[in-house]
């Protein structure tokens, strides 16, 4: 079996997951470009409000399928496609979503599983999740964009104990580090996951739309951003959404937001 990224939707929760078990979700070709489908399809969907991203057998994800490697590594031309259009274009749809996105993390975490953990919102893991990146003992370095993406969401120091030293780092060191927001035995982690996606999920929607896209480009320019994000930041005074729960808080009821 190559290898899937499986998407089952409950409701307004969608759950995505790695599903490669017989080599702990290594992620092939063919999987990449999934995800970015997967992800792009998610992003158009207002009937949601979630996403759940998670590995399938007890791993998040090994890193990449090295049985692949010989096909396309040892060429700059192949090599460079493979990067700069499948990794980058699955991980970057993931970016761009504008759900709020929940990464359930056990096991192994290795490259492309950070990642992809890099990607999402909100990260909770098993206490023996494991994390690293130690493509060095394999020859080879992360590629820019996405090296750049671990070294702003995990830290540099986090990166270059990845990638210089080989590290493997445990899950309670990742919590410290603000990596995680939460670590649980394995046996609690799927209910934790979904339980707060629960909670999530009934939160106003395109208020979180908003604070993804305001997220996401201070994450791309920085301060810079800003003139532009004020320009149309207030659009939304006189939504329905605004009003809900503007008007649900002063009436102590639960909000309902279509």
């Amino acid at each position: 079996m190559s290898g899937a990224i499986d998407c089952q939707i409950e409701g307004p929760i969608a759950q995505v997951t790695v599903h490669h078990p017989q080599r702990m979700n290594a992620m092939t070709r063919a999987m990449w470009r999934q995800l970015r489908q997967v992800f792009e399809q998610l992003h158009g969907d207002r009937s949601l409000r979630v996403v759940v991203v998670r590995g399938e057998g007890g791993h998040f994800c090994a890193g990449g399928d090295i049985a692949e490697y010989a096909d396309f590594r040892f060429q700059p031309e192949s090599l460079r496609a493979f990067h700069e259009d499948e990794v980058w274009g699955g991980l970057n749809a993931v970016l761009s979503c504008d759900l709020p996105i929940v990464a359930q993390i056990e096991g192994n975490c290795m490259g492309a599983g950070v990642e992809i953990a890099c990607c999402c919102d909100i990260r909770l893991a098993s206490e023996d999740a494991r994390f690293g990146a130690p493509i060095a003992r394999l020859g080879f370095p992360m590629a820019p964009r996405e090296a750049a993406l671990v070294a702003r969401v995990a830290g540099e120091s986090t990166a270059r104990a990845m990638l210089l030293a080989a590290q493997v780092i445990e899950a309670p060191a990742l919590l410290q580090r603000g990596f995680l927001q939460q670590i649980l035995p394995a046996s609690s982690l799927s209910e934790a996951v979904a339980a707060l996606a629960r909670r999530m999920a009934e939160l106003a929607p395109e208020a979180a739309r908003m604070n993804k896209a305001t997220l996401r480009a201070l994450a791309q320019t920085g301060p810079a951003a800003l003139p532009g994000l004020v320009q149309t930041a207030y659009d939304y005074a006189d939504t329905p959404e605004h009003h809900e729960g503007v008007s649900a808080f002063m009436q102590k009821r639960p909000a309902r937001f279509s």
